[in-house]
């Protein structure tokens, strides 16, 4: 999906304003850096880029907000409810719109966001290729499998561009090493990695993955374990206790994973007690951290799990 399309999302005046911006203003490339879009109630219209923010002339309005939203969930806000109830919606192509405003609940339950305020458009990028160095420490030629392996970043680093592709080389296979393409199930459940679109995956996951969409990852895993017989499953942004279980099933059924999560150490990950449980049982042998502090996609350390006395070392 060109990234230009996604400006037909914005109510008429920012797509407007946004156009005019890339057309007169903008270097003929500079979309293509692009990464977020931030548009909030009676404040600037923000383009957020890779290396930087541009803060736009235009005051955003209520009305800007609600078209835009309107737009976003084709004129029929009711439909995308248990979507907004989520706090975001994702777009054909796998762009993600991020939604706050007034949270209504009932015992403690979220049953509806209304008074929408600010609405944050993420850029997805199928980027191939940015996963060639982390391939070295994932893939095991002595049994031409993988290590169960869990990519760690703060949010922004590229974890799931990385992910992206990372389930489209295995899936295929990597004829210059000689390992040979896996069975893989994906469970994508806010449609960001493949980006399926009335059955069709929007971006390039490979030749033997089986999706799921839109569904827990927990349920996710479990229903393809049963029904698809993956050799690797995969899921972005674990957390848990439920996911973690689902986890330790795969396992125990000789399966393979690679999963992310939300962290900037072995310390921050370790403060969620399902994956401190996931770590402590020694299910992951490969721990990958993203280095937010440079361009996407870089790794900063690599954990491996000692054979010998069970426990992470840098690798």
């Amino acid at each position: 999906m060109p990234i230009f399309s996604i400006f037909q999302y914005f109510s008429d005046s920012l797509e407007k304003v946004i156009e005019n911006y890339f057309n007169h203003v903008a270097k003929p490339t500079e979309y293509r850096m692009l990464e977020e879009i931030r548009i909030r109630s009676n404040r600037p219209l923000i383009l957020k880029f890779s290396d930087r923010e541009k803060i736009l002339e235009y005051i955003v309005s209520p009305e800007d907000v609600l078209e835009t939203l309107q737009k976003i969930c084709e004129n029929s806000i009711y439909s995308y409810q248990n979507q907004i109830c989520e706090g975001f919606i994702t777009l054909r192509g796998g762009h993600r719109v991020g939604i706050s405003g007034n949270v209504v609940t009932e015992k403690d339950r979220i049953i509806n966001m209304n008074y929408i305020s600010s609405l944050n458009f993420r850029i997805a990028k199928q980027i191939n290729g940015c996963c060639n160095r982390f391939l070295k420490y994932m893939i095991n030629l002595d049994n031409h499998s993988i290590y169960n392996t869990l990519l760690v970043s703060e949010p922004g680093a590229g974890k799931t561009t990385v992910l992206r592709d990372l389930v489209r080389r295995i899936s295929n296979g990597i004829e210059s090493i000689g390992f040979p393409g896996m069975n893989i199930g994906l469970v994508d459940e806010r449609g960001e990695i493949a980006a399926m679109y009335k059955g069709v995956a929007q971006n390039d996951v490979g030749m033997r993955t089986d999706v799921l969409s839109n569904v827990k990852k927990s349920k996710g895993m479990k229903l393809l374990i049963r029904s698809m017989a993956p050799k690797i499953i995969v899921a972005d942004e674990i957390g848990s206790k439920e996911d973690v279980e689902a986890i330790h099933e795969a396992v125990c059924s000789g399966i393979k994973g690679i999963f992310t999560a939300h962290g900037g150490s072995l310390e921050d990950i370790s403060i969620n007690p399902s994956i401190k449980d996931l770590l402590k049982s020694h299910v992951m042998e490969r721990i990958i951290f993203l280095d937010s502090k440079k361009m996407k996609g870089e790794i900063e350390k690599v954990y491996a799990l000692n054979k010998m006395n069970s426990e992470y070392i840098i690798y």
